[in-house]
């Protein structure tokens, strides 16, 4: 049985395509199925993005497998989900998202302490093929420095 907390969703994909300039933690509205199926860790989030409907964030393509015991009151595992954060940041990241190539994209999921999901979201730039490729060769040496301090002791 998993405690509270331990559960952590990444989105692996994000680091690699975009480059975050700010990130923020926002608190996200649930169905109950929907929180028991993070908990067994049947979350996805590949290809999902937010963005703003009137004043309210919104995520969209954030994958929550359906309940294995939920019946007729299970989720529809791709709906859009409310973002919650406050008003000071959802203006500044609205005023941002409308510059040219910033987009908000969510990066991870988890439980807190207290037993809420949490979702790591950051406004982001998306990367050309020559920064991805640094990006590559940046992670190469840190591996390569990293193999060589284990096997210089």
């Amino acid at each position: 049985m998993n405690r509270k907390g331990n559960i952590v969703i990444k989105n692996k994909r994000a680091e690699f395509d975009y480059e975050f300039l700010e990130k923020y933690t926002a608190g996200i509205v649930l169905a109950g199925t929907e929180i028991k199926s993070i908990r067994a860790g049947k979350a996805s989030l590949v290809d999902s993005y937010c963005f703003f409907s009137g004043n309210e964030l919104y995520i969209r393509g954030l994958h929550i497998s359906e309940y294995w015991w939920g019946n007729l009151n299970n989720h529809d595992p791709r709906r859009e989900r409310k973002l919650l954060l406050t008003r000071k940041e959802l203006n500044k990241l609205y005023k941002k998202t409308k510059e040219k190539g910033l987009t908000i994209i969510a990066s991870k999921l988890y439980i807190s302490e207290k037993g809420y999901t949490k979702l790591v979201i950051g406004l982001a730039r998306g990367k050309k093929s020559y920064d991805k490729r640094e990006s590559i060769k940046e992670k190469d040496i840190k591996r390569d420095l990293s193999r060589a301090e284990r096997n210089f002791r």
